[in-house]
């Protein structure tokens, strides 16, 4: 991943330019995976896996979805774009549908001026974007898909945790530690426990 004169070895501390010039080369290099035939999830670093996802985001009812998103905070439907995306955690099917998606959005960076590719993305939701092109799409609710914007109540159900709404490096890995531990704790009590197959 050819990254020109940027460095992004070190911390990109949240909205700054190197942080904003990240994020959009992160949205090429995603368009070339689309492009040569991969689905994926997009992971953010500070997002804490506490089980499967898969096992929600490819079921018999997600089968025609093109791209599931999620929040920072859910309204309770799932197709309302005014649920505000966050590109922590999402996944895509590759498509054509989803290639020219990927493809509109690079093409806003020029006209983008300290936007990050979030921002963005927001803009051509509330724009039609997803319609227009014929995308199914789903928001995912973050009882399931949380984060530190909007927690989830359901330490039986929550999936993943996203340190958002979180800007520095060390305010992250504290907080996520303290995440960690509590799952732990709550792993360890055996009434908690889950069999592999429900894991899975």
């Amino acid at each position: 991943l050819v990254t020109e004169d940027a460095n992004f070895m070190g911390e990109q501390v949240f909205m700054s330019n190197d942080f904003i010039n990240m994020m959009w080369r992160r949205t090429s290099f995603l368009l070339r995976v689309l492009k040569k035939g991969y689905n994926f999830i997009l992971t953010d670093a500070d997002v804490i896996w506490l089980r499967n996802p898969f096992t929600i985001l490819t079921t018999n009812e997600t089968q025609e979805l093109d791209i599931q998103l999620s929040a920072d905070f859910y309204n309770g439907d799932s197709t309302s774009v005014s649920n505000p995306i966050n590109t922590g955690f999402y996944f895509v099917k590759s498509n054509n549908k989803t290639i020219r998606l990927f493809e509109k959005w690079y093409e806003y960076k020029d006209n983008a001026t300290g936007l990050k590719e979030q921002d963005v993305l927001q803009n051509m939701t509330w724009k039609g974007v997803l319609g227009d092109l014929g995308l199914h799409f789903r928001f995912l609710e973050t009882r399931l898909f949380s984060g530190f914007c909007q927690e989830s109540p359901d330490i039986h159900a929550v999936v993943t945790v996203h340190a958002n709404c979180c800007r520095f490096i060390n305010a992250k890995v504290a907080d996520l530690t303290t995440v960690l531990r509590q799952w732990l704790s709550f792993r360890a009590n055996p009434s908690n426990q889950t069999t592999r197959s429900e894991e899975r």
